[in-house]
C-alpha cells in the first residue's frame, strides 16, 4: 500500500529534517523502510542512539508498529516506515520558515535549554500552547516546530502535554 504524507503546514518539515539529521538516523530510516524490525534489532546493529532514532520516528509518526513473534519467543514491538513517500507543499512566509528552519537546525545542547523552559512551563497537566507561546516570547509556528522536535510532548489540540508511554 502507498501512503503519501504531505505536509502543509511549515512546522511539519521538522520532524522530517530530523529524521536524517545523523548518519544513525538515516541508517534506521532506511532499515525499517526494507523491513519490519524490533527495537532491539535495531539496537544491537546501531547501538543506543538507534534505539532513541526508532522512538523518535514512533512519536513523530513515521513509522508504524506491531506485534511480532521473533524466534518462538514472546511478541516484540516491531516497527516499519508509516509512509511511501512525501508531498511538500511548500508556499508559506518567510519569517514562518525560518522559524521551523531554525528550531529544526539548533543545537541539541541548545535545544535542551529551550524544551527544558517549554517543559517547565507547561508542567505535568499540559498547558494551551498560545499561553506558553506568550510566556516564553516565541512566535506560534516557532513554539509548534519547537515542541514537534521533541519526543517529552506533544499537542493535544491547542495544548501542549506531555508524551506519556503507551
Amino acid at each position: 500500500m502507498n501512503r503519501i504524507k504531505v505536509i502543509n503546514e511549515p512546522s511539519e518539515l521538522v520532524p522530517m529534517l530530523r529524521s536524517v539529521d545523523t548518519v544513525v538516523k538515516r541508517d534506521v530510516l532506511k532499515e525499517v523502510t526494507l523491513e519490519w524490525r524490533t527495537a532491539d534489532e535495531i539496537e544491537e546493529k546501531f547501538g543506543p542512539e538507534g534505539r532513541d532514532a526508532i522512538i523518535f520516528f514512533d512519536k513523530m509518526k513515521l513509522v508504524e508498529s506491531r506485534w511480532m513473534s521473533t524466534g518462538g519467543n514472546y511478541p516484540e514491538k516491531s516497527y516499519h516506515t508509516f509512509y511511501t513517500s512525501f508531498h511538500i507543499n511548500a508556499q508559506w512566509p518567510v519569517y514562518e520558515i525560518s522559524d521551523v528552519l531554525a528550531a529544526a537546525m539548533m543545537s541539541d545542547e541548545e535545544y535542551a535549554e529551550v524544551e527544558a523552559k517549554i517543559l517547565a512551563e507547561v508542567g505535568e497537566d499540559g498547558k494551551f500552547s498560545g499561553d506558553v507561546a506568550e510566556a516564553l516570547g516565541f512566535t506560534a509556528t516557532m513554539l509548534k516546530s519547537l515542541v514537534r522536535r521533541s519526543v517529552k510532548m506533544d499537542f493535544r489540540g491547542h495544548r501542549i502535554e506531555l508524551k506519556r508511554e503507551e
